[in-house]
């Protein structure tokens, strides 16, 4: 009798393992639980004053900074300055007071300053809507940008920082490297009346339930949901 090979046989795989529910069920058990959760500092910002331009210089200064020192840097410079012209009558060193200590404060000085005057130089001092000719101001990547588009304009995009690429990997919605990986793949995949919400959920989820290590598993409202993709130890 002939032996067949490996490649001609019919193996059963085992599938790869992913969310136990349609994503919308696991994004409506969140949005239930959130009001629990301490809000992002630019979702604070917007509830202030939804201005796109407040929401990008937020984001600037949000980046490699936590929630908690984000958001009074930002009150503090926006009491000073809330609008590109008013920004560059304020001295380099006024900022920095204002803002510090976000992480590089400085840099970040420079950046707000050059985006201020590149958006009245090019856009008449009006923040764009769309996310090209934002990604085109230079110290803005597309999380800033896909930002700027969700919560200031609510137009549809996928902001992802590290807390939604690590949790959509986590429940294997996605399999991917990168947080840009991930973004292409939640726009091919993600229904899209989920775009604007899923950032600021996932990452006031991320900060207090699904942490980078030892997430709070016990505490998840979709626990039973999740097949904890990654996770080796939790609490």
């Amino acid at each position: 009798m002939p032996i067949r090979s490996k490649s001609s046989l019919n193996f059963r795989t085992r599938p790869s393992p992913t969310l136990r529910a349609p994503i919308g069920r696991a994004i409506a058990t969140l949005k239930a639980k959130a009001p629990e959760w301490n809000p992002t500092a630019i979702s604070e910002v917007a509830a202030v004053e939804r201005d796109p331009f407040r929401i990008l210089i937020a984001c600037l200064l949000s980046l490699r900074t936590k929630d908690e020192t984000t958001g009074p840097a930002a009150e503090r410079l926006f009491r000073l300055a809330s609008t590109p012209e008013a920004m560059l009558r304020l001295t380099p060193r006024q900022i920095e007071r204002a803002i510090f200590p976000v992480g590089f404060y400085r840099t970040k000085v420079r950046v707000i300053l050059g985006v201020c005057r590149d958006l009245l130089e090019r856009f008449g001092g009006t923040v764009p809507d769309d996310l090209d000719p934002l990604l085109t101001l230079k110290g803005v990547g597309r999380k800033t940008a896909n930002l700027v588009v969700t919560i200031g304009f609510g137009k549809p995009g996928i902001c992802v920082d590290t807390h939604v690429h690590r949790i959509v990997n986590r429940w294997g919605y996605v399999r991917t490297r990168t947080p840009e990986a991930t973004e292409q793949a939640l726009r091919a995949r993600l229904p899209r009346r989920y775009w604007i919400e899923l950032n600021d959920l996932l990452v006031s989820f991320g900060q207090t339930i699904c942490r980078p290590i030892s997430p709070l598993c016990s505490r998840c409202p979709i626990e039973r949901l999740c097949p904890k993709v990654g996770v080796s130890r939790r609490r």
